[in-house]
């Protein structure tokens, strides 16, 4: 169980991604990404740190959202970049 305030309700809809095929700043420059990331605030998709642009991080960055999730299938977990805190979500 994580002890993270920010990850505490993950029961809390996500709004949706403005960009659901993938990196919202990729898309735009032609990047390519390895592993996408939703932030639970607003929906932004970004890539996650091991692409080469780690434009969710950026956003992270940009907008002191604190929390993101994956956006991979058959993935279920969340992740705080505030307290470096991860939870798995259940029924995801």
């Amino acid at each position: 169980m994580s002890t993270c305030a920010h990850l505490a309700d993950t029961s809390a809809p996500v709004p949706p991604a403005p960009t659901p095929d993938g990196c919202e700043e990729c898309l735009a420059s032609g990047s390519r990404w390895v592993h996408l990331r939703q932030c639970t605030g607003c929906g932004h998709v970004g890539c996650c740190d091991s692409s080469p642009n780690k434009h969710a991080t950026a956003h992270f960055r940009g907008t002191e959202h604190p929390v993101v999730r994956s956006y991979e299938p058959g993935e279920a977990w969340r992740w705080c970049y505030v307290d470096s805190e991860i939870v798995e979500v259940a029924g995801a």
